[in-house]
């Protein structure tokens, strides 16, 4: 008797096809987003799509941007930074002093009546005091243990208090022009701080995907103890994660500080909850491992072209922040939903 063959299941190939546009959409999905998004305020204000809005978004988004890029390289290993707004004003605040002329402890008003450094020397400080917060938290983590929440928690506490006390809760203003052209100014159309901030992307980005630091990276947030049993040195690359993060946070301090023409104790409050929706928004997975530069770029766009978009539609700042923070929760559902589905 002639066996009569059994068709197979043609359930396979539809459910590889399903995940192949889950994949699809989990990759692409923040940028998917942000295109439409500009095609329907582009329609509902005309404004939104000229040049000078534009560039208006982009430079706006440039500072949050440089946060995201330092916080990026500590949610890859699995980590959080909830220091950079406190960090960013402090460094500021220092590196306004150096341009200033000041020395010791500011005194109100009086913070800088004499010659000040050059520039340079501003920038420097401004990111050395980022480094030296990065490098004291990440021995934090990476040497004594403390879950990341918590130091950087207690960092946001401790530099703001700093930026406070040196400042003596008195800002410091009225740059001169060289330093408010790192703020201020335009090389052709384009803005210097988004500038700075494109060179800056690309760089982390070439760094993540192409050398062998990069991938090391993804080595510790993917499995921190495979990668320390294959000889990496995993408590190295958290602490430098928190060194390249107050890097970017010293160097925003004074990117901040040049565009407002003023350094406050105040700056920064808050930046770390839209830098961290950005990176998460873009892909980075909060439990690390996975994540791009480029998603960061596209999730710090989306937030800032949301919020411009919302703005010309006179939508009121307290709604805004409710569909920020709900689209927050969405990404990150999102990013275990998919994973559990890809398995």
């Amino acid at each position: 008797m002639t066996a009569v063959p059994t068709p197979e299941p043609k359930s396979a190939p539809v459910e590889r096809q399903g995940r192949d546009w889950l994949t699809i959409f989990s990759r692409y999905g923040a940028l998917i987003f942000l295109v439409v998004l500009c095609v329907i305020f582009g329609i509902l204000s005309p404004a939104f799509l000229t040049s000078v809005n534009i560039f208006n978004v982009l430079r706006q988004v440039s500072i949050y941007g440089l946060l995201a890029i330092g916080m990026t390289f500590v949610i890859l290993t699995g980590g959080i930074d909830l220091s950079v707004g406190s960090v960013l004003a402090l460094s500021g605040l220092v590196g306004a002093a150096v341009a200033k002329g000041s020395t010791g402890l500011l005194t109100g008003a009086a913070a800088g009546e004499g010659s000040g450094a050059p520039v340079l020397v501003s920038v420097l400080v401004a990111i050395g005091v980022g480094l030296i917060a990065g490098w004291i938290q990440g021995l934090g983590v990476a040497k004594l243990k403390v879950p990341a929440f918590i130091v950087t928690l207690g960092g946001l506490s401790v530099f703001r208090g700093a930026a406070l006390v040196f400042s003596s809760g008195q800002p410091i203003s009225a740059f001169p022009p060289e330093y408010r052209w790192w703020g201020q100014g335009m090389i052709g159309p384009v803005p210097v701080p988004v500038l700075v901030f494109l060179f800056f992307a690309v760089v982390a980005g070439i760094v993540l995907r192409y050398t062998k630091y990069g991938r090391r990276i993804y080595a510790v947030g993917g499995n921190q103890q495979a990668a320390r049993l294959s000889g990496l040195n995993v408590d190295r690359l958290i602490l430098s994660v928190y060194v390249i993060s107050g890097f970017f946070a010293g160097l925003s301090g004074f990117m901040l500080s040049s565009r407002l023409n003023s350094a406050e104790q105040v700056a920064g409050i808050g930046f770390e909850l839209t830098v961290i929706a950005g990176v998460v928004i873009g892909g980075t997975g909060f439990l690390g491992g996975e994540g791009t530069i480029f998603g960061t770029v596209v999730g710090i766009l989306l937030i800032g072209v949301l919020g411009n978009g919302l703005t010309l539609l006179n939508v009121s700042p307290y709604y805004q922040q409710i569909v920020i923070g709900l689209i927050i929760v969405f990404a990150v559902f999102f990013d275990q939903w998919a994973k559990r589905r890809r398995r």
